[in-house]
């Protein structure tokens, strides 16, 4: 049998009202809609509901038996409803983000411990990736949406600038460098070096803007990961040029973070979706938050 919710409200509505005028204002319909509802639901039931009289309205004895379960029923209706809306179970759900390596560091950690704060229920799926997979994973459909390096073009994306990050130097606290604030990037010739290499993410934008210099740089090891460069250091393997954001503060104590500049090297990050899709509420919840974020970091 078809649940008759229009025809539950007009019963319930007029056995708590005693009037069709007065439950037809308090549903917001006119009296002959609020009439034919009840009629309707008489008729699917069988049975007779209210008797009228000119001056009231009376229950008879199915209508008695039935109005307590049709207010349970329609306060139930209204709950689940209630949870499904905006501020419930529609914001539940695991998410799926890509990213590169760096932002998992630092940026997004205390991000997602916000997030979890606010949405405790929720499941976070994070797949690390380069700029190109984590554009190529979004362009999928495995990711929702990603953060990823503003280098990586695709027309059927859409982009939005977040944040920047600028290129540092790492050593370790006995290293020659370590009692330095600042670098010039030519002061780093005369030092064996940890840089990244030709398939890192971050190699494009030092070989744009370093040019001939980047290729004078001691590069005495090349890795992919800046991760990978922070242990080779903590081991006292050379000095690494790395994003800042790469650094999770205070995790090595023994390492030390040198500005370098002139030129200053910078990475912007992006929030890349799929230009038209609809982001289901869990992850519109956690993008729009790092856009919040990203603005004060």
């Amino acid at each position: 049998m078809k649940l008759d919710v229009l025809g539950m409200q007009a019963f319930v509505g007029v056995a708590t009202c005693g009037s069709f005028a007065r439950a037809a204002d308090m549903l917001s319909v006119t009296s002959p809609a609020l009439t034919r509802r009840l009629m309707n639901l008489e008729s699917q039931l069988g049975v007779q509901l209210l008797e009228r009289t000119t001056r009231s309205v009376s229950l008879t004895a199915a209508g008695a038996g039935l109005l307590p379960r049709a207010r349970q029923l329609l306060d139930e209706l209204a709950a689940t409803f209630n949870e499904v809306s905006g501020t419930g179970l529609s914001q539940r759900g695991t998410v799926t983000i890509a990213c590169v390596p760096t932002v998992g560091v630092q940026f997004l950690p205390a991000l997602l411990r916000e997030y979890s704060q606010h949405h405790p229920d929720n499941r976070v799926r994070i797949l690390d990736h380069t700029s190109h997979g984590v554009a190529e994973a979004v362009q999928r459909r495995e990711a929702e949406f990603g953060i990823s390096l503003a280098d990586v073009p695709f027309s059927d994306l859409e982009s939005t600038p977040i944040l920047k990050d600028r290129f540092a130097l790492i050593c370790r606290n006995d290293h020659p460098l370590a009692r330095r604030r600042q670098l010039r990037w030519e002061e780093l010739q005369p030092h064996a070096l940890i840089v990244p290499g030709g398939g890192s993410s971050n190699r494009p934008a030092l070989d744009a803007i370093l040019g001939p210099l980047n290729a004078k740089l001691q590069a005495l090891y090349e890795v992919q990961r800046s991760a990978t460069a922070v242990g080779l250091v903590a081991e006292g393997l050379g000095a690494a040029i790395v994003p800042e954001l790469s650094i999770q503060p205070g995790a090595y104590p023994q390492l030390r973070l040198v500005q370098l500049n002139t030129p200053v090297v910078e990475r912007t990050f992006v929030l890349l979706r799929r230009k038209g899709s609809a982001m289901s509420p869990p992850a519109r919840a956690l993008h729009d938050l790092i856009v919040r974020r990203a603005r004060r970091f």
